[in-house]
């Protein structure tokens, strides 16, 4: 069964019949490893956008580059959603789907896309992971969970490795502060679409969530048009195909694993896999881009790591008295 065809399925699922390890109730254990690979595609496909959004910022304006990347992404997926049978959003799911795509598909990048340009990739994508900090905390506000003591020390060593990366910026000279807090920004509006996004898919196929949001983001993105025109008249090759890569693989292909993958998963423990982003990023950074963070960047993300870490653990019983 395509992943498709399996998106569109676990729509119609009840939540309740979707734990935590990803897999339905009554699946075969072999769709472990569609999920898997679904998963595995997302993550190296986000780590090299942090890399390539930091090779397009040093000619491409921020807000030129997220709505051309928006476009680009809206014309890939709406070939994926209109050469099959439709589900259209009810008049109730509207407002999560605006948020998720202002959110998520238009501040999110305008965000990252300037942070990049002020910061390396690798730093960004571990600045960017205290998202899942944030889904804990929103979390216990709007969808009733409780906070416990450990959610709320991990959300202390969490913001600590935040205040630890801006200092390494700070004293090394080779970033600034606007540029962690852009970046902290982008994760804000990362956890409102995460929080946005998986209560649509227990009721929507994943490809009109996905494209649905992205047209909404270019939208958002609109006030840049101008911006995107001089881009294109200017630009060379090389950096227009960049940007037709950033809309095509991280975000039609990448946005599209990633709801598929949410949709048949916990969201908290969905989200604590991106973790792994920071890592390849810098990785590729390193690379292609010959650059390495700032010696104290690698502490502070370790934190922020540890931080969502501690917020996953649960205390544990207490014993009954003899």
């Amino acid at each position: 069964m395509s992943l498709e065809a399996q998106s569109d399925r676990d729509a119609q699922r009840p939540a309740s019949s979707r734990p935590a390890d990803g897999v339905p109730a009554g699946e075969p254990a072999s769709n472990r490893w569609l999920v898997l690979g679904a998963m595995s595609l997302t993550l190296v496909l986000w780590a090299s956008a942090f890399v390539a959004i930091r090779h397009l910022g040093r000619d491409v304006p921020a807000g030129a580059l997220s709505l051309g990347r928006l476009l680009v992404a809206s014309v890939a997926l709406a070939v994926l959603v209109f050469r099959r049978p439709r589900t259209w959003p009810s008049r109730r799911d509207w407002p999560l789907l605006l948020l998720c795509g202002v959110a998520w598909f238009g501040i999110y990048n305008l965000a990252l896309n300037e942070a990049e340009r002020r910061i390396d990739a690798g730093t960004s994508a571990l600045i960017v992971q205290i998202g899942p900090i944030i889904v804990a905390l929103l979390a216990t506000v709007f969808l009733g969970e409780a906070m416990s003591r450990w959610l709320l020390i991990g959300m202390a060593v969490g913001f600590a490795g935040v205040v630890v990366i801006a200092r390494g910026f700070s004293s090394g000279g080779s970033g600034d502060l606007v540029g962690v807090w852009l970046a902290v920004l982008a994760a804000v509006t990362y956890a409102v679409g995460v929080l946005a996004q998986k209560p649509l898919l227990g009721r929507l196929p994943g490809p009109e969530v996905t494209w649905i949001a992205c047209v909404v983001g270019a939208v958002t993105c609109l006030p840049w048009t101008g911006q995107l025109v001089d881009v294109v008249r200017t630009s060379d090759a090389s950096s227009l195909l960049w940007i037709v890569y950033l809309g095509v693989f991280p975000t039609a292909i990448a946005f599209s694993t990633w709801a598929y993958v949410l949709a048949r998963g916990n969201a908290g423990t969905v989200t604590l896999t991106t973790f792994l982003v920071p890592f390849i990023a810098t990785l590729i950074a390193w690379v292609l881009l010959d650059e390495v963070p700032p010696a104290l960047t690698f502490v502070g993300g370790g934190l922020c790591i540890a931080g969502v870490l501690l917020t996953r653990r649960k205390s544990r019983p207490k014993s009954a008295a003899s």
